[in-house]
């Protein structure tokens, strides 16, 4: 996923629309406080920046990321209308990972996204699944601490490494078959039924926040996409 944050709505849904054109994922941002709400949810492989911003100076919001344990590993590619050096050098300074003056092409944005991306690959690939929240759900991946409505809900090894992958891979649908090769091993050679009865289990734990792992016609399970 690429955020876009981008207050002109015509250059931040072409920016989107070109972005998904070549494959890559990506959502628009009007705000910093857009921005920061997206990431409650899901965390980005990249963020394409703009410096001028309604709410907050894309600066600032960059200074931000940079001292968050939870986002300070994401590349971050500065985009503004401001092409001098002090403003490159202010950007490069406050933890940027590259800059891009507008107007810039489409093209070249594509470009410079990909060789970040290239570039980043594998940077604080720790940090970026250590701790995930959805709703009243937050799931340190470190610790195996599980939390829902701010109470600790203690899960067995299967029960856990289960719930981590549906988080990992939110809509993404898994058959029986797939989770007792992934989650068991292949030389399992136990029932299928395995994965139904902890995931039963599973969901019972979890409570409210249960809802959250879907059986898709009685045949896989998933985790329910963001709202």
């Amino acid at each position: 996923m690429i955020y876009c944050v981008e207050d002109e709505q015509n250059i931040c849904e072409l920016e989107v629309y070109t972005l998904q054109s070549v494959g890559l994922d990506a959502k628009g941002c009007s705000t910093g406080k857009e921005l920061f709400a997206e990431l409650e949810n899901k965390l980005p492989q990249l963020i394409l920046l703009d410096i001028m911003l309604p709410d907050e100076d894309g600066l600032n919001i960059l200074r931000r990321l940079r001292s968050d344990e939870h986002y300070a590993h994401i590349p971050v590619i500065m985009a503004t209308a401001k092409g001098t050096e002090f403003d490159k050098v202010k950007g490069l300074d406050c933890g940027a990972d590259d800059y891009i003056a507008k107007p810039f092409g489409m093209l070249e944005m594509v470009a410079r996204i990909k060789a970040v991306l290239r570039r980043c690959e594998g940077r604080g690939v720790q940090q970026a699944v250590q701790i995930i929240k959805r709703d009243n759900l937050e799931v340190n991946l470190e610790e195996h601490k599980v939390i829902v409505d701010g109470e600790e809900v203690v899960l067995t090894l299967k029960e856990f490494e289960l719930l981590k992958k549906f988080l990992l891979h939110s809509g993404i649908v898994f058959s029986r078959d797939k989770l007792l090769n992934d989650i068991w091993g292949y030389e399992f050679t136990g029932e299928t039924r395995t994965v139904d009865v902890h995931i039963r289990t599973l969901r019972q734990k979890l409570g409210s926040a249960g809802d959250l792992v879907e059986t898709i016609r009685g045949v896989g399970y998933r985790m329910a996409a963001n709202k």
